[in-house]
């Protein structure tokens, strides 16, 4: 075992390498041809369909399933990729539970929703294992656009833009495109490269440029490309970290939740990646989880996913708080972090539990730490931005800033609520809307 140079308890190489492999395994394997039909069999094909309704990207579910359950899954992918081009990915990451399976008849029924994300993801392999592009470009319009993050909003604008005609250039501040998909999902959700091979995939319409390692601010001015293209869509996502304000948190050991999944996604050996015995995680979003389940995946022994209010307020889905349990996270609710102790580095977070209105109870907890993961919100940085609401870029209609010309979606734009399948949605309604106002 490794141990790392900044705290007595955080080591690399705490599994035999076996484990690392059983424990970063697909979380939901892919169904066979014959679990497909089985699958799809189960469908009614509602006429009025609630899952559709329930689906950011208004995918017609029935009709795909329906192409499945007729043995045709390369027109059911591009029955969904004809409105979420990133329909592999949300398949594997989107909470289909709380959305189209939710609102399943069966559901209603039974308890025991059609498995929608599973056939979608049958589907869309079906199509992007054989390296085939169901969409070709439009004739060239001769306009050109710019857009800001390489993440699930801005690839769904520029596929979308570069279908209708227009030349896109992409910039990203990271050495990959991906963004979120790529740096931000537990790698237990994507394996096995997915996320790059479905860039490249999404890549062969034509008529996209991505350039990496640009930054808006430090390499990019708004004002710079305004005057450079015809258009600008905004999805950059949110580059800040909230930190932890407390006595102590600034201590050897804190760290950001996002980074720590970043590093765990872009690492080409798992056993070599640092983790503590005793790891502490503050926050109750998607991050927060995936950050917690990862670290018990990589050997922690104990892991304690701490959030200021009941688990009926998380952010995170119920499934996803039941395979943090399931994983041997301890979930601790209605606390707030008031110190982080330790000499140097962390040894102990101090916690205060509180009422539901977050008022202080004065009863205080101490939590063995020797790594603790910030997952308590993220900030837009950038310079020169258009006017801002709740520290987001202010849109209206699809995606329209304060400055002509200059459209926002996803993370970083108001009006979303931080899942990939909806940044997919603003970036194609965001990329009609371009169209249409570019073609008069």
């Amino acid at each position: 075992m490794t141990q790392s140079p900044f705290s007595p308890g955080v080591a690399a190489g705490r599994l035999a390498a076996s484990g690392y492999a059983e424990n970063f395994s697909d979380l939901h394997p892919a169904l066979d041809p014959h679990e497909a039909l089985v699958a799809a069999d189960r469908c009614y094909f509602c006429h009025d369909a609630p899952c559709i309704t329930a689906c950011p990207t208004d995918i017609d579910i029935p009709l795909f399933i329906r192409q499945i359950a007729t043995g045709t899954p390369d027109a059911a992918a591009k029955t969904i990729l004809s409105q979420n081009i990133m329909g592999g990915m949300c398949a594997r990451v989107c909470p289909t539970e709380q959305l189209c399976e939710e609102a399943c008849v069966r559901e209603a029924a039974e308890g025991k929703p059609v498995l929608i994300g599973q056939l979608q993801r049958y589907a869309t392999d079906h199509l992007q294992e054989k390296g085939i592009h169901p969409f070709s470009r439009a004739a060239v319009t001769g306009k050109t656009v710019a857009v800001v993050g390489a993440g699930p909003a801005g690839l769904s604008a520029a596929h979308r833009l570069a279908m209708l005609g227009h030349e896109v250039t992409v910039y990203d501040a990271r050495p990959k495109p991906g963004g979120l998909n790529e740096y931000g999902i537990a790698a237990y959700k994507t394996p096995e490269g997915f996320a790059q091979a479905e860039v490249d995939w999404l890549l062969q319409i034509g008529g996209i440029t991505i350039e990496n390692g640009k930054a808006l601010g430090a390499d990019l001015s708004l004002d710079g490309l305004k005057a450079e293209f015809d258009a600008v869509f905004l999805a950059m996502g949110l580059g800040g970290v909230n930190g932890l304000a407390v006595e102590g948190g600034d201590k050897d050991g804190v760290l950001d939740a996002v980074d720590f999944i970043a590093d765990l996604r872009q690492a080409d050996d798992l056993s070599a990646l640092p983790v503590g015995r005793d790891v502490v995680v503050i926050g109750g979003g998607m991050t927060a989880v995936d950050a917690a389940v990862q670290s018990k995946l990589l050997g922690a022994l104990n892991v304690t996913l701490a959030y200021r209010r009941g688990r009926d307020r998380m952010n995170a889905s119920t499934f996803e708080q039941d395979l943090a349990a399931s994983k041997g996270v301890r979930i601790m609710t209605h606390v707030v972090p008031v110190a982080v102790h330790g000499n140097g580095s962390v040894r102990e977070v101090e916690f205060e539990y509180v009422n539901d209105d977050m008022s202080g109870t004065g009863q205080m907890v101490r939590v063995p730490a020797d790594q603790v993961l910030r997952a308590i919100g993220q900030t837009l940085e950038g310079e020169g931005l258009p006017d801002l609401t709740g520290g987001k870029i202010a849109v209206t209609g699809a995606g329209r800033t304060t400055v002509d010309g200059v459209w926002a979606g996803g993370d970083c734009a108001t009006g979303g609520d931080d899942l990939t399948v909806t940044a997919v949605a603003e970036g194609r309604d965001a990329a009609m809307d371009i169209h249409a106002s570019l073609m008069g």
